[in-house]
C-alpha cells in the first residue's frame, strides 16, 4: 500500500497505526498539497456487502459531525477491492501513548481532556452518531494540546455475520459497558461509560477491570465492583471521583443521562467549593447485575391422598417442614451443625490458601536498559519478575536494534510476578520514494519536499529526451519505490530539456559551397535552394535561411533550406555621384568625412571613409538607387557637418541630378613681394584621372581631383558619368572628362 495512489489524488507515505478493523495510513493529497490520515479496511471485510453498505453509510454520517475535537472525515471512497476513509491528519500523540509514559496524569490536565472528549460525545449525540469504541488510542492530543476524537461511526458498521463468526462482540474489552459486554444494543450512556474508564486510567495510571482472558474481563465489568480511584491516587479530589463513579455505574439508568450533562460535571468540578464535596452514593437494590443470594430450591414428594392428585411439587427449604416422627427429631439438628462444621473448615482453608497466595514477597526493579530483550528477560527472571511478550518494538536513532532502551517500571519495588514492559529498539521503518515521473520539475519537488526530504538536497539533472516534454521528470536517483531515510536521503530528479537540438548556424553572404558545408557540419540537411534578386549581398551569396535563422535551436537532421542572390533587380540603378570638396582655408589641410545611404543599406547610414585633403578636389561616391528607395550623401569636414545631398531614382533615370556647387573656402591673403621682374602667369594643364581614381576611404591620403584645377579667370566644365557599381566603402569606377578654354 505504501507508494501507492489512491483515488488518483492521495500518495501514500507511511502506516502509522491500525486495528482489528482498518490499517491507517498518513498521505499526501497532491490536489491540495496537505497531508491527511487515510484508514483503509482491511481485507477479511471487503467482501461482506452489508459491511461494505453499512460501512459507507457511517462514515458518511461521521463526515456530518463538524467540530473542533472530532477528527474531521474529507473523503470516502473505493478502489478494486480497497475501502478507504481519507480524513485530517493530527500530528501528534494518541492519549494511550500519553498515559504510557507519563501516567498518572495532573487532575487539572485529566479534567481539560475528558471535557474536549466529553464535548465531542456531545456533538455527536445530538447527530445521532454512537462511538462504541471510546479509548485512549481513539483520542489524539495534536502538538497545540488540542484533542480530536477519531473512528467515529466504525464500530457500528459490523454485521451480526462477523459477530457470530468471531463469537466475541467487537470493541475494546477493557473499556466495554456492562450492556455492550452482554451483546446488547448499546446508546449514548455506553460511550460516557467508557469515557469514565478512560478518565480513571488517566488519573490512576491502571485500568478498573484485568484479567486473564477477554471473557473474564467482560464478566467482570458485569459483576465485580472496581477499586475506587482515590484509594490508588489520594490527589484525586473527591468531586472528580464522583464523576467516574458516576459515569461507571453497571445500571445505565444511575449514569449522567446525556454527554451535556456529564460535561457541565466536569467543567466544574475542579472548582473550590466542590473539591471537597461527600462521596456519591449509590443505592444497588435494584441492580440486576448484582450479586444476590437466591434461597435454595428443591422437590417435595406429596402424598396419594392429597388434593394435587400425586404431582410432584417445588417447595423452598424456608417453608415449614411436615410433621416427623420422634426418631427423626435429633436427626436434622445433627446434620446441620456437620454441615456447619464442614462449611466453616472448607472457608478457614479458603482463607488460608488465599492468604498465601496473596501475600507475595515485594523485590527491586532491575535496569535492564541497554542490554539485548533476551539479556534483559534472565535479568528479571533472576529476581523473580517477568518481561512482557512481546516487547514493544520502537525507533530510537541513538539504540541499535533489538537493545532494551526504556521499561515501564524502574528504582521500584513491586510484587514478585510483576510483567515489565520492555521497550526494544528497531530498525527504522523507512518509507519508499514516490515516482514522480512525468510531473513537473516544480510538482516533483512539492512532493519529495512533503516527505520530509530538504530542498536542498533535491538536484535537477538537465537531459535531452525523446519521450518527454521540456521541463517534466524523467526518472529519479534513488529509483521510485527505492526505501529512503528523509532526513539524510539526495534525490536526482532527471530532468528532460525536450529532444535534443542543435544551433543553427549563420549561412547569410555565403556561398552556395560554403553554406552547403556549414549545413552539413551542423548535422542538418540541405533540401532546397531558390535564387532571388538581393540589393545586399552579391550574385552567388545566401540572402535568406529557412525556416531557422542563426541561434535557433534545430532538431538533427532537420532539412534547411537557402536563398542565393542574382544580383540586383532589373530596375535597379547604379549611380556615381560625384561630390566635391575643399580644405577649411587655402593651403592648409581638412579632414572630410562621407556618409552615405541607398537601397542597399535600406536607408540607414554608412560609412563611405574619410580623406585629408589640401586642396579642392571631387570626391566619387557610387550608389545603387531603385524605384522606391532613394539615395543620400551627407558631408563633414573636420568633425562639423557641411551638407547633405538627395539624390533621388527619378532624377538619375531622367538624367537630371544636379551636381553640388563646391564648398565655400577662406582665401589666404598672399605676402608681399617686391618683384624684380615680371611675373609668369604659369599655364596649367588639366589632370586626367585614371579609372578608379577618387575611390575608397583611405585616412590621410590627399587624392587629385577628378577634372583639373583651373587658372586665373578660366572657366570649367565638369562632366561625370556613373560607369560600375560600388560598395559600402565607396570602390567603383569614375571617369571624368575636362575642357580648357
Amino acid at each position: 500500500m505504501i507508494g501507492h495512489e489512491l483515488g488518483g489524488r492521495y500518495q501514500v507515505i507511511e502506516r502509522i497505526g491500525g486495528g482489528g478493523m482498518a490499517l491507517v495510513y498518513r498521505a499526501h493529497d497532491i490536489l491540495l498539497n496537505r497531508n491527511v490520515a487515510i484508514k483503509v479496511l482491511r481485507n477479511q471485510f471487503v467482501h461482506d456487502e452489508e459491511f461494505i453498505r453499512r460501512f459507507r453509510r457511517e462514515a458518511q454520517s461521521a463526515a456530518s459531525l463538524s467540530h473542533p475535537n472530532v477528527v474531521s472525515i474529507y473523503d470516502v471512497g473505493q478502489e478494486e477491492d480497497v475501502h478507504y476513509i481519507v480524513m485530517e491528519y493530527v500530528e501528534g500523540k494518541n492519549l494511550n501513548e500519553i498515559i504510557k509514559e507519563r501516567a498518572p496524569l495532573q487532575v487539572d490536565e485529566s479534567v481539560r481532556i475528558a471535557s474536549q472528549i466529553c464535548d465531542a460525545l456531545d456533538h455527536a449525540h445530538q447527530n445521532q452518531i454512537i462511538h462504541r469504541d471510546i479509548k485512549p488510542h481513539n483520542i489524539l492530543i495534536g502538538r497545540n494540546g488540542r484533542v480530536k476524537v477519531t473512528d467515529f461511526g466504525i464500530a457500528r458498521a459490523v454485521t451480526s455475520t462477523t459477530i457470530t463468526q468471531t463469537g466475541s462482540v467487537v470493541g475494546s474489552v477493557h473499556y466495554f459497558s456492562p450492556e455492550h459486554a452482554k451483546g446488547v444494543t448499546t446508546g449514548e450512556k455506553s460511550d460516557l461509560y467508557s469515557l469514565g474508564i478512560v478518565l480513571y486510567q488517566m488519573l490512576t495510571g491502571v485500568l478498573p477491570f484485568l484479567g486473564e482472558s477477554p471473557i473474564s474481563v467482560a464478566l467482570k465489568h458485569l459483576q465485580e465492583e472496581f477499586e475506587e480511584p482515590r484509594l490508588i491516587n489520594p490527589l484525586i479530589p473527591q468531586s472528580v471521583e464522583n464523576v467516574i463513579l458516576k459515569s461507571m455505574r453497571k445500571n445505565p439508568e444511575e449514569r449522567y443521562q446525556s454527554a451535556k450533562q456529564m460535561l457541565q460535571d466536569l467543567e466544574t468540578c475542579l472548582l473550590p467549593e466542590r473539591r471537597s464535596e461527600a462521596k456519591a452514593v449509590f443505592h444497588d437494590d435494584d441492580d440486576e447485575d448484582r450479586t444476590r443470594i437466591i434461597p435454595a430450591i428443591k422437590p417435595l414428594q406429596r402424598g396419594l391422598g392429597s388434593r394435587s392428585g400425586g404431582e410432584d411439587r417445588m417447595r423452598s427449604v424456608d417453608d415449614d417442614p411436615p410433621p416427623v416422627s420422634g426418631k427423626r427429631k435429633w436427626g436434622r439438628p445433627v446434620l446441620w451443625i456437620s454441615l456447619t462444621l464442614v462449611v466453616l473448615i472448607a472457608m478457614a482453608g479458603v482463607v488460608w490458601y488465599f492468604n498465601s497466595k496473596l501475600s507475595v514477597d515485594e523485590v527491586a526493579v532491575p535496569d535492564v536498559t541497554g542490554i539485548t530483550f533476551e539479556a534483559a528477560k534472565a535479568e528479571l527472571e533472576k529476581v523473580g519478575l517477568l518481561a512482557e511478550e512481546p516487547p514493544v518494538l520502537k525507533y530510537n536513532p541513538n539504540v541499535e536494534e533489538n537493545i532494551v532502551w526504556e521499561q515501564s517500571k524502574k528504582d521500584t519495588m513491586v510484587k514478585e510476578g510483576t510483567h515489565i514492559i520492555l521497550t526494544v529498539g528497531t530498525a527504522k521503518t523507512l518509507p519508499k520514494l514516490p515516482d514522480v515521473s512525468g510531473k513537473s520539475y516544480e510538482d516533483a519537488v512539492k512532493e519529495l519536499a512533503a516527505l520530509g526530504i530538504a530542498r536542498d538536497r533535491i538536484n535537477q539533472d538537465p537531459r535531452f529526451s525523446e519521450d518527454f516534454d521540456s521541463g517534466k521528470v524523467i526518472s529519479s536517483e534513488p529509483a521510485p519505490l527505492a526505501e529512503f531515510d528523509p532526513e539524510t536521503v539526495t534525490v536526482n530528479l532527471i530532468v528532460s530539456k525536450g529532444k535534443e537540438s542543435i544551433e543553427m548556424p549563420g549561412l547569410l553572404g555565403m556561398t552556395e559551397k560554403e553554406a552547403k558545408a556549414a549545413i552539413e557540419k551542423a548535422g542538418l540537411v540541405l533540401d532546397e535552394i531558390k535564387e532571388e534578386p538581393s540589393f545586399t549581398y552579391e550574385q552567388g551569396k545566401v540572402t535568406k535561411q529557412w525556416a531557422y535563422e542563426k541561434g535557433d535551436l534545430v532538431p538533427p537532421g532537420e532539412k534547411i533550406t537557402i536563398y542565393l542572390s542574382t544580383g540586383y533587380p532589373p530596375e535597379a540603378l547604379e549611380y556615381t555621384f560625384p561630390v566635391p570638396v575643399a580644405p577649411a582655408a587655402d593651403g592648409k589641410r581638412s579632414q572630410i568625412r562621407i556618409v552615405f545611404a541607398d537601397a542597399r543599406n535600406e536607408g540607414e547610414n554608412q560609412e563611405w571613409g574619410t580623406r585629408t585633403i589640401g586642396k579642392s578636389q571631387i570626391l566619387s561616391v557610387n550608389l545603387v538607387l531603385a524605384p522606391n528607395k532613394d539615395g543620400m550623401v551627407s558631408v563633414y569636414r573636420d568633425g562639423e557637418f557641411l551638407e547633405t545631398y538627395p539624390v533621388t531614382y527619378v532624377d538619375v533615370k531622367n538624367n537630371n541630378v544636379q551636381v553640388p556647387e563646391p564648398p565655400v573656402q577662406t582665401q589666404t591673403p598672399a605676402p608681399t613681394v617686391t618683384p624684380t621682374e615680371p611675373p609668369v602667369e604659369p599655364t596649367i594643364e588639366p589632370e586626367i584621372l585614371p579609372p578608379g581614381s577618387g575611390e575608397g576611404g583611405d585616412t590621410g591620403t590627399e587624392e587629385p581631383a577628378t577634372g583639373f584645377v583651373p587658372s586665373q579667370g578660366s572657366e570649367t566644365k565638369l562632366i561625370a558619368a556613373a560607369n560600375g557599381y560600388g560598395n559600402n566603402n565607396g570602390k567603383g569606377k569614375a571617369k571624368g572628362k575636362g575642357n580648357h578654354k
